[in-house]
């Protein structure tokens, strides 16, 4: 019998023996096999051979051990979690394309039709995602979207070129940066959307509504909450100033819902057969948000297709959250081993980290931006980093250790709002 030790299946998971134990048991059979005469010495041709066997057996127990860990859904990653999404009906999102949110400006009365295209100062082309009409203050507040999937980045006041030209209709701009793409979706975030999908055969909840408005083709983020009582409330008290539920005094049982990307029509009816009936919307009038700045309000007509024509009509309003830029000052010691490419090596890692990319949950609607999180990332980089410090900040020279974002924000990052300081 082997004196090499057995991985253990046990109602506590797969337990491996360590590296150090196994050597010994190889080392233990070989002198066995030989008599119990050699010498126990690992620069032996039979310390070499167990060495050898023992990173063999090592390696194997290490695959089983991952194979195992693929069947949980906190670890699984690949064609494992598509796998384990599948029961829930889910498959992963392809790369997604940067969003933008856009003021027009023109003629009142000026419709733009969906899939109009525009440019930025770079040359990327834009698509719009819903037809809109120019108000009567001769400006719209509309959503774009890049025609190339990927994390490409649109910093404020970069998309301005009217590419189609339409009679009435004279100008674009991007207030605030735009929300970057991504890749295909991450195992991060794929996780968060499967703990959140199992709602999704639900009704009136708003997780149910969270979960069916996520699955749409195109969205980014989502943030839901609700007033369940008879009187106006002033939303839940979150951190963060005026930026946040506070600032959206909610109707009396309303729900509030916030989406990045995603076409207008297809988000109001996915809330739309979600949410409880008789149930208001917390939204201010069309185009307007009760602070300058901030988050504005899309309202849908949304047919009752249960019924032949006329089809009973429903308003339904949601948010549509502004860009709002985050800031990163890095502290490096300074030494002549750094590399000269180190500043854009240290935006790339944040850039990541905030999108989720490397296995962390991304920074999300209604969430905090904490500079803690992003000290690995940067000294990952190479051992020849020495962090002093991470600070971060809704502001340039940012001072703080903590930037809280409103429900009515989507927080948004570029390489040029990281700045590497080498001291």
């Amino acid at each position: 019998m082997s004196s090499v030790p057995q991985i253990q299946f046990t109602d506590q998971g797969v337990i491996v023996p360590q590296e150090a134990d196994v050597l010994a048991g190889t080392q233990a059979d070989i002198n066995s096999a030989f008599g119990g005469v050699l010498g126990p010495g690992l620069t032996t041709p039979q310390g070499q051979v167990a060495s050898s066997e023992a990173a063999v057996i090592a390696d194997k127990d290490s695959q089983i051990l991952f194979l195992a860990n693929q069947f949980d859904p906190q670890y699984a990653s690949g064609r494992f979690q598509d796998g384990l999404a599948r029961i829930y009906f889910l498959t992963r999102k392809p790369a997604q394309a940067t969003a933008v949110t856009c003021t027009l400006g023109g003629i009142a009365s000026t419709p733009i039709p969906a899939g109009t295209l525009a440019q930025d100062t770079s040359g990327n082309s834009y698509i719009l995602l819903t037809g809109v009409t120019i108000g009567a203050g001769g400006t719209v507040v509309s959503q774009w979207q890049n025609q190339v999937a990927g994390a490409v980045a649109c910093p404020a006041g970069t998309l301005t070129r009217v590419f189609q030209q339409i009679n009435g209709w004279d100008t674009i701009t991007n207030p605030s940066d735009g929300i970057l793409g991504n890749v295909v979706e991450s195992r991060a975030d794929f996780e968060f959307r499967r703990q959140n999908s199992v709602a999704i055969n639900g009704r009136g909840t708003n997780q149910a509504i969270y979960a069916n408005v996520f699955e749409i083709d195109n969205v980014l983020d989502c943030y839901v909450l609700d007033n369940p009582s008879g009187l106006e409330q002033s939303g839940n008290p979150l951190p963060g100033g005026t930026a946040n539920a506070s600032n959206y005094p909610l109707a009396p049982h309303s729900i509030y819902v916030a989406v990045v990307g995603g076409i207008d029509a297809q988000v109001a009816a996915a809330i739309w057969g979600k949410k409880d009936d008789g149930c208001d919307y917390a939204a201010f009038p069309v185009g307007q948000s009760p602070v300058p700045g901030m988050g504005t309000v899309s309202t849908v007509t949304v047919a009752d297709t249960t019924y032949s024509v006329p089809q009973p009509q429903y308003q339904v309003s949601f948010i549509r959250p502004v860009g709002l830029p985050i800031y990163f000052s890095v502290q490096i010691v300074n030494s002549a081993n750094l590399p000269s490419n180190l500043t854009a090596l240290v935006q790339a890692a944040i850039i990541a980290q905030f999108q989720g990319q490397n296995g962390n949950a991304r920074a999300r609607i209604g969430g905090s931006v904490i500079a803690a999180q992003y000290y690995a990332v940067v000294s990952n980089i190479g051992s020849f980093v020495t962090l002093l410090g991470v600070l971060v900040g809704t502001s340039p020279s940012p001072s703080g250790y903590q930037a809280q974002v409103g429900i009515d924000q989507t927080p948004s990052i570029a390489a040029g709002n990281i700045t590497v300081t080498f001291v």
